[in-house]
């Protein structure tokens, strides 16, 4: 009856520093977003996710380029020229699609991180320009959003495709935003919440704000953060409900 995408940010951990279950996580979704090496990720980690994708045949293959913030996670939002962005944008692509491509697996997306995808989200200029980058390095790319942003609108005038994304562990402002991670509540923990959440995203196309406000979403994909403390039951846990309501999980794209 549904189908939906299930995305995680994944390759997120560096030289000895442990972050995140990827390769219990991998086989249970349809899309990953690897961190290209500037907010986490380094080129065995990158290397060693790669193998994990490359084994489940069933799972699209997306880039996760951010600020160069290792120290913050890409939290941290970095003020940059226009230029600068872009070629940030298209060396963090360039890494990650040559490590690819000797695996023989081909990009199918990109999603920004962290404050550069909030940043996007609102600021159209800022977003037009990420687009742009993505479209000159390969325009055959989809540009992963938050569901109905400025990052949205800027791939499609761009002429990209576009996946809008809704998150199924964070809570909304009223606006359509998510809630800024300064809040103590940004993050949703509560696994039966977001289980719950998730399935009314894809049933109803709609979430309800911090405030109770009802939103209205396009939802072609679902994101849940891979370095959540509890992203492996989430994961778990939103597989079975979506088999209970008859919700596929694939990339449609």
């Amino acid at each position: 009856m549904y189908t939906v995408d299930l995305n995680v940010d994944l390759g997120e951990s560096y030289g000895n520093y442990i972050l995140g279950n990827d390769d219990k996580i991998i086989p249970l979704i349809s899309s990953v977003n690897v961190a290209c090496g500037f907010h986490a990720g380094d080129p065995l980690v990158i290397n060693k996710t790669l193998d994990l994708i490359k084994d489940n045949e069933h799972v699209s293959l997306g880039a996760h380029p951010g600020y160069r913030d290792i120290e913050g996670f890409g939290r941290r939002h970095i003020p940059m020229t226009d230029k600068e962005l872009e070629a940030n944008i298209i060396y963090q692509l360039s890494a990650l699609e040559g490590m690819a491509r000797t695996k023989g697996l081909q990009l199918n997306h990109v999603k920004p991180h962290g404050a550069m995808y909030n940043a996007a989200s609102k600021d159209y200029e800022m977003a037009k320009i990420i687009a742009r980058a993505v479209q000159k390095f390969n325009s055959s790319l989809k540009l992963m959003g938050l569901s109905g942003s400025s990052l949205i609108q800027a791939g499609e005038e761009v002429g990209l495709s576009v996946i809008h994304e809704v998150f199924a562990d964070r809570e909304y402002m009223d606006d359509g935003s998510l809630m800024p991670r300064s809040h103590p509540n940004a993050v949703i923990h509560d696994t039966s919440k977001v289980i719950e959440r998730t399935v009314k995203m894809v049933i109803d196309q709609k979430v309800t704000s911090v405030n109770g406000k009802i939103l209205d979403l396009i939802v072609d994909s679902i994101c849940i953060h891979g370095d959540s403390p509890g992203a492996v039951e989430f994961v778990q846990g939103v597989v079975q409900a979506f088999k209970e309501k008859g919700i596929s999980i694939a990339s449609k794209y």
